[in-house]
């Protein structure tokens, strides 16, 4: 058995951001074959040379005499070696030889007194044949230069054009999307509205003789729109828009990722003023000196783009907009002054952020008169700009699915459970012990959480398995909290081992479902001790990586001995055994609480955070009311 305990405000979520998608252009299929095109056309005017009109006869002198003479011959080219090439008039070629002993004069007046019409004769013939004799030498001569043209237009871009660029350009029709549309993060907006007024009008800069922003750097976490702000900046400037990801310029071929980078960069000052866009640049933009020669492909990329944004030739009109999750990866050269001048973070929304992203993504849809959008930003701390767009689209695919088009709170709360827990499964219905187990794991977190001064309130329980959770206690922050302190994590230790501390009381001994509660609290105290400093053996001293807090749980390595690992492996215990003793002494206490909660799940299956209240309210109403019940 399983079972997830959820606190809201550790929750990050995947990216769904609004990205173009990079076209790749192919060679046109019909140029492989040129070359065999061009062959064949050679060796066919090699075989008809001579033959003039395809002859299908070869007569001698004599015999062709004859046929004149009969009659049958209807026209003849004499050349100047004596050749004589026609029809018959039946229409059949022929061709014969004149003896070198006999002129063509003589044969010409024999051919007129026969009414034969002769064509191509003295130095019109002449031209002509050598014309035609120099065709073939002049079509091979013309398939070499066009293949040498080409091969020098594509000498820089890699094989068979694999170093053309893969950017998506909106040019025609430009980014529709304006600062208006994107709901939230003035801070952000006002920090790149800067590049708007420099791409709209540069001479007000060139005349107090600053330098516009060239490079305008977005860091945060997946999903919070950094792609979407980029495209609003053109959609504002109404310029040229370039984009693609940093992980199309890289290719098996070394140098093919730097003529890209040439390539988009000269496209885009033929049209400036523009703005090229580059998603993941950390893909090209990662510390140089990592590769084993030190001259590999992404080195001389991330070169390329060095020069391009501050070399020689200066990039006036040209704006170029980044993004990454990951800034501490990213070369010192590409965040000095003169690149990436601007550095804005894009965090998650807060409250009131969310409320207004909420909002946006409402338009159209109908919303029942029960839904609160602001009652459900408080219950979504932790998501991005593209989870909050996942919810409202959930929530109205599950009235869909119940035959409706409104969407009720109820269905937002459906959306909300799936999202961060995962489809409940009716097939997965839990043995009568089991379903009694979990009652009483998840009525002890919910009794400590609502015994405890400095815990987060709460706002639901359920006992209803969904995805890997047997059962949920959900607690919502009254507030957005930026600093913690001792005495709340040291309650949200017992709110995690509250479930465990209720399964000994009740049942005398502990199940498999506290294994998620385990992890979270180990994980926990191991910070509060390692990083921030809550131990008085170690005294005040933080082994943190630095690393922003979006980026998650990072690997790092050890910057301390063995004893200081072993004195934070003690340190960590002890925390988590006067965690656990706090959580079984409230319970003890309130074992009354704890079974009319457990029976009420067992009834309802879900109850709210007011229902959870109203069962305690009796014995300890007064005190929970004014928070002193510890």
């Amino acid at each position: 058995m399983t079972e997830h305990h959820f606190q809201t405000n550790s929750r990050h979520s995947g990216q769904q951001s609004d990205r173009p998608r990079s076209l790749v252009p192919q060679p046109a299929g019909w140029r492989r074959w040129l070359p065999f095109a061009g062959l064949g056309a050679v060796l066919l005017l090699l075989l008809t040379r001579g033959t003039g009109r395809g002859s299908s006869f070869r007569y001698s002198y004599s015999s062709f005499l004859s046929q004149v003479q009969g009659n049958h011959i209807k026209t003849a080219i004499i050349d100047p070696t004596g050749g004589v090439t026609g029809t018959l008039t039946n229409g059949t070629g022929y061709s014969s030889q004149i003896p070198t002993a006999l002129g063509n004069a003589q044969l010409s007046d024999i051919l007129k007194a026969h009414h034969v019409v002769i064509t191509g004769a003295g130095a019109q013939t002449s031209i002509g044949a050598v014309i035609f004799s120099l065709l073939p030498i002049l079509v091979l001569v013309g398939l070499f230069v066009w293949f040498r043209r080409r091969g020098t237009q594509h000498a820089a871009s890699g094989v068979m054009g694999i170093g053309a660029s893969k950017a998506k350009v909106y040019d025609e029709e430009r980014p529709s999307t304006r600062f208006s549309d994107i709901a939230g993060y003035p801070g952000a907006k006002r920090e790149v509205s800067e590049v708007v007024d420099f791409l709209q009008h540069p001479e007000k800069y060139r005349s107090a003789g600053a330098l516009g922003p060239r490079g305008v750097l977005m860091v945060g976490p997946p999903g919070t729109g950094k792609t979407l702000l980029a495209r609003a900046v053109a959609g504002e400037a109404k310029v040229p828009f370039f984009a693609l990801t940093g992980s199309s310029f890289v290719e098996m071929f070394v140098g093919v990722g730097a003529a890209r980078v040439r390539e988009l960069f000269e496209s885009a000052r033929k049209r400036a003023p523009a703005i090229i866009f580059i998603d993941e640049v950390d893909a090209i933009g990662q510390r140089r000196g990592g590769a084993v020669l030190g001259n590999d492909e992404r080195e001389q990329t991330l070169n390329q783009l060095l020069a391009e944004m501050d070399g020689f030739d200066p990039t006036s009109g040209v704006v170029v907009i980044a993004a990454t999750n990951r800034p501490e990866v990213l070369d010192p050269a590409l965040l000095r002054p003169g690149r990436f001048d601007r550095q804005v973070e894009i965090p998650l929304p807060n409250q009131v952020e969310r409320t207004a992203i909420l909002v946006t993504h409402a338009r159209g849809k109908h919303l029942g008169p029960n839904v609160d959008l602001t009652a459900i930003s408080r219950g979504t701390p932790g998501f991005s700009g593209a989870d909050l767009a996942n919810l409202v689209n959930e929530a109205a695919i599950v009235a869909v699915r119940h035959s409706r088009d409104v969407i009720a709170a109820t269905d937002l709360d459906d959306a909300r459970d799936r999202i961060l827990l995962g489809p409940r499964d009716a097939s997965n219905a839990l043995l009568p012990d089991e379903k009694r187990a979990v009652a009483i794991h998840e009525a002890g977190h919910a009794l400590v959480a609502l015994c405890s001064e400095h815990a987060d309130p709460v706002a639901k329980v359920t006992i209803l398995p969904a995805g890997q959770s047997l059962g949920v206690t959900q607690q919502l922050p009254v507030d957005e909290r930026r600093l913690y302190p001792e005495s709340y994590l040291r309650d949200s230790l017992a709110v995690r081992l509250g479930g465990r501390a209720a399964e000994l009381l009740v049942l005398g001994e502990a199940s498999t479902g506290a294994a998620n509660d385990l992890a979270g609290a180990t994980e926990l105290a191991n910070r509060m001790v390692r990083d921030w400093g809550f131990s008085q053996r170690l005294g005040p001293i933080g082994f943190g990586s630095g690393a922003p807090a979006y980026l998650g749980q990072q690997m790092q390595s050890r910057s301390y001995a063995e004893g200081t690992q072993l004195v934070i492996d003690e340190e960590v215990s002890r925390l988590l055994s006067e965690a656990a003793e706090r959580a079984g002494a409230l319970l003890l206490g309130r074992r009354a609480s704890l079974e009319a909660v457990v029976d009420l799940l067992l009834e309802k299956e879900t109850i709210s955070g007011d229902e959870l209240m109203e069962v305690v309210r009796e014995p300890f109403g007064a005190a929970l009311a004014a928070g002193a019940v510890t």
